[in-house]
């Protein structure tokens, strides 16, 4: 604490002998102390374009311990042709600049909503100038406004470069953050830097490049090449690299709530270092830490391509939405349309650090509605767990992202299945030969193997055979029996270290796969002995806790919570389609005596040699489940397949 506070003490020093010095004291500042009650003053924002206009100031008292780190407020009535203009203070307006006797009081920040428009609060100067003086690195946000009565004027979110659709879908990945974007324009000459000054219109960016995202808002005061503004937090998120970017304000929207300034994000100048309860502070000239996405759409049908590149702010909590609202608009702007199709999504991961690995997946997806939203759901869920995974820091500095997409209905459905042979010894090869037929298609076959793990226990071995983004039945049957959520589902999920995590990633089944693996014995499909159905699936072996054993790993394992680090034996192959449908086969597991034995038996009494088709009524009974759950591999109910 004494460490901070003779920092900070050096930093004022250093301000006050040097040129910066020199303008604190061209610039006088009203203590709060010295306001009273009658005050009249002005102060000075951008109603249209650059032009910086004045309006009317009065002061109404002072609202005691209400501001940033316990501060004051000041009470104001504004007024003026400006005000009456704008119907009131807009959004857009906080930071504008408040003189009184030709002294800096503040910034106008808060308002009465239910005070049509003439009621607001100003934040000190005093309270704003020590955004200077913060270190950099230092994360805390305690230094809340007591907001109890009066709302911050929030800042514009102005979305330039996205379609219609992909508004939409930003808007959606915005309610997270209790942010409205609003559609906007670049203007000519929008990429011509200009010096920031006091009472002019400044954007603190999330986006820029082929889309730009940023608050609009007004400039407080200006020292050199530092600046502050708002007077208020923009996303709260204490030191921050948002991009710094001049601003041209368009019109004035009115609103039944507070009317707010429409304006266009325009030429990238610097770096917003701080975002805090005063408000936002940044210094011009400085080129923040940012993460490139290209992106790279070729629309089969058309035979267009789209060559897509941004910039975003590197930012742990706000990355995966930006990622997937940038990748969504790349999609959007190439088909121009909305509605079905076919996307194949390969994307790389490039982390900061060179001696970290590279994320690289490949997958398909299919959506009869929504196909850009769906192909970007997986790269949301990926770079959410990495960049927040509890480990340790993976830092993106770069993505790349290749799409294809077409119209045309590229699925194809899981119809049976043989295999041989039928009974097995651990370490034994699994030959399985998939029948399918892909949407209006003629029916194909498809070969996979599988090799029993040399640990398998002897007994039944349930092998399930399914498409890589279809949760297996008996999975689903349980989810539904135990209410099991999605969320419940990712909270038990177990990770050893990064590694594990990254791996395990990397790994995810594909949708486009055929994937044969080893069922948890403590679920089944095949039918009871007992049961007169020969359609109904069954749960057997349930346990009676709240969570069932699958997701607790494998029988017999001596872990508390299970070993989910555990791989489960499996195998895939590639398809051109996005498969549904899932079965399973019962294999006898056994020495290799006995299994010798029984072969020989098998290969006597049967000319197919121990073929075996898989039981077609149970796979109809998959098929027939999986489409009442879960409508596409790769869905929210898809037991997280795209959600990693």
């Amino acid at each position: 604490m004494l460490k901070n506070k003779l920092k900070n003490l050096a930093l004022a020093v250093l301000l006050a002998l040097s040129g910066m010095g020199q303008a604190y004291a061209a610039q006088e500042f009203l203590p709060v102390s010295d306001v009273q009650e009658g005050m009249h003053g002005y102060a000075k924002t951008v109603v249209h374009g650059r032009q910086i206009d004045t309006f009317d100031v009065e002061v109404l008292g002072i609202l005691k311990h209400k501001g940033a780190s316990g501060g004051d407020l000041v009470l104001v009535k504004v007024s003026g042709p400006v005000i009456d203009k704008t119907n009131g203070i807009a959004q857009g307006m906080s930071g504008s600049p408040v003189y009184i006797n030709g002294k800096l009081l503040g910034a106008i920040s808060y308002g009465f909503p239910q005070s049509n428009g003439r009621i607001g609060m100003v934040t000190p100067i005093s309270d704003m100038i020590r955004l200077w003086t913060i270190n950099d690195t230092d994360q805390n946000t305690s230094d809340h406004p007591d907001t109890n009565g009066f709302v911050a004027l929030d800042t514009p979110l102005m979305a330039e470069g996205y379609t219609g659709s992909g508004m939409e879908f930003l808007a959606k990945k915005m309610k997270e953050f209790n942010m409205v974007p609003y559609s906007s324009v670049s203007v000519q000459n929008d990429d011509a830097p200009y010096p920031l000054e006091a009472g002019g219109s400044v954007a603190a960016t999330l986006v820029t490049g082929d889309l730009r995202l940023g608050a609009v808002g007004t400039v407080t005061y200006v020292d050199g090449n530092h600046m502050i503004a708002f007077g208020h937090p923009f996303l709260d998120k204490g030191s921050s690299g948002y991009f710094m970017h001049n601003a041209y304000i368009l019109t004035i929207v009115p609103s039944q709530n507070i009317p707010f300034k429409l304006g266009s994000v325009g030429a990238d100048i610097g770096v917003v270092n701080q975002d805090r309860g005063a408000g936002i502070s940044g210094v011009s000239g400085i080129t923040p830490d940012s993460v490139r996405l290209h992106a790279n759409v070729l629309d089969l049908d058309l035979n267009r391509s789209t060559d897509f590149n941004v910039r975003m702010i590197q930012n742990e909590s706000m990355l995966p939405a930006l990622t997937a609202t940038s990748a969504y608009n790349a999609i959007s702007r190439t088909m121009d349309r909305k509605g079905q199709g076919t996307v194949t999504v390969n994307y790389t991961l490039f982390p900061k650090d060179l001696n970290k690995k590279a994320f690289t997946r490949s997958n398909m997806f299919w959506s009869s509605n929504e196909a850009a939203g769906k192909s970007v759901d997986e790269i949301y869920n990926v770079v959410k767990l990495l960049e927040q995974n509890r480990f340790e820091k993976y830092e993106l500095r770069d993505i790349n992202v290749d799409m294809k997409v077409t119209s045309e209905r590229k699925t194809a459905q899981l119809l049976d299945a043989s295999a041989y042979p039928m009974v097995v010894s651990p370490g034994d090869t699994i030959y399985i030969r998939v029948r399918l037929q892909p949407y209006r298609g003629e029916v194909f076959y498809k070969e996979i193997s599988f090799t029993v793990p040399a640990d398998q226990p002897l007994g039944e071995m349930i092998l399930e055979i399914r498409g890589g983004g279809v949760i297996p039945l008996p999975y689903l049957l349980q989810q539904q029996q135990y209410n099991l959520t999605d969320e419940v589902l990712d909270r038990v999920r177990v990770y050893k270290d990064f590694n594990d995590l990254f791996d395990k990633l990397q790994k995810e089944d594909q949708n486009n796969q055929i994937v044969a693996e080893i069922l948890d014995p403590s679920v089944s499909t095949i039918n009871n002995k007992t049961s007169s159905s020969k359609t109904k699936a069954e749960i057997t072996d349930r346990d009676d806790s709240d969570v069932p054993d699958y997701l607790k790993g494998r029988k017999g394992n001596s872990a508390d919570h299970g070993d989910m680090s555990k791989e489960t034996a499996k195998s895939s192959v590639l398809t051109d389609y996005v498969i549904y449908g899932d079965g399973q086969f019962t294999f006898k597991v056994t020495t290799p005596e006995d299994r010798d034995r029984k072969l020989k038996v098998l290969i006597k009494n049967s000319k197919e040699k121990g073929f075996e088709k898989m039981d077609s009524s149970a796979l109809q009974t998959s098929e027939k489940k999986a489409s009442d759950k879960t409508s596409e591999p790769g869905s929210d109910k898809s037991a997280g397949k795209d959600k990693a």
